[in-house]
């Protein structure tokens, strides 16, 4: 297996973690620290990325580009490679529609670079068998990909040929993780306003032991990615109709999500009181 010179965009909590696969699987990672964060840069040093300074050196040096952002930048990121002039494989790997991924993909197909749809089901790849990206690609290139991470904690599967599969399974899972968790929040909300949010918990707790405070912690635990996962439901609520499907009522997830933006960057969850206090009054 050749060894790739793989750019990462851009190695927030997510994407650290996809360099970091790459790395201990004997590929070199490199990244662009021009108008990144301190966070960002710190990230990548602690793991060894290798700077590039600019995303115009990242394109000429790099055979592989790894696209890690926040849905909504998607399409942006993916022209500013083309606008670099980059020419090797680029990967996708997104909480994108599967109709965005594939005009991602001709809009790079047709600036003479190769395509894969990539999807990631699960958190940060830091334990053994609690990640997975999902693939979508011509056979050769789809492998290319998969072999990046051969030797590390990110695992991968490659389900079809077609772009847009791979993007397709991660909006139908996360539209049950994620939509389901705005959905347990917004009702804690609603039982806090009417008054009877004790009432409920003691209901739910004889139908299902347990429930209320995994309910709890799911609550609180997802403000600190709310901001992100607002997107990740417009991209979700954008796939249900283009399926035929209403869209609405992850559109209504993404403005609960974006009601708990405010809470990014929190070192701790919040206390429930503040998270309903916080869908209440925005």
């Amino acid at each position: 297996m050749p060894t790739e010179t793989i750019g990462i965009l851009h190695p927030g909590a997510m994407g650290i973690s996809v360099a970091a696969s790459a790395l201990h699987s004997g590929h070199q990672v490199c990244y662009a620290s021009e108008g990144r964060s301190e966070a960002t840069l710190a990230r990548a040093a602690e793991h060894s990325l290798r700077d590039l300074g600019t995303l115009a050196e990242l394109c000429q040096t790099c055979s592989i580009i790894i696209s890690v952002c926040p849905p909504h930048a998607a399409e942006e990121v993916a022209q500013q490679v083309i606008t670099n002039n980059f020419k090797g494989l680029y990967l996708d790997a997104n909480a994108i529609a599967p109709q965005k991924a594939k005009r991602i993909g001709e809009i790079l197909s047709s600036a003479d670079i190769a395509f894969v749809d990539g999807g990631i089901i699960g958190g940060p790849a830091w334990d053994p068998g609690e990640t997975w990206l999902y693939l979508s690609g011509t056979e050769t290139e789809a492998k290319r990909i998969a072999d990046c991470f051969s030797g590390g904690l990110l695992e991968t599967s490659i389900i079809d040929e077609e772009i847009g599969k791979a993007s397709g399974i991660k909006m139908c899972y996360a539209s049950y993780t994620k939509g389901t968790t705005a959905l347990l929040t917004s009702i804690l909300s609603l039982s806090e306003a009417l008054g009877v949010r004790e009432e409920l918990m003691a209901q739910w707790e004889r139908d299902w032991s347990g429930f209320p405070k995994q309910t709890e912690f799911r609550a609180r635990r997802v403000t600190a990615k709310a901001w992100r996962f607002a997107g990740e439901m417009d991209e979700i609520a954008s796939t249900f109709e283009s399926a035929g499907l209403p869209g609405g009522f992850h559109q209504s997830a993404g403005e609960i999500y974006r009601r708990l933006a405010h809470f990014k960057g929190t070192e701790e969850p919040p206390e429930l009181g503040d998270v309903l206090e916080t869908l209440l009054n925005n």
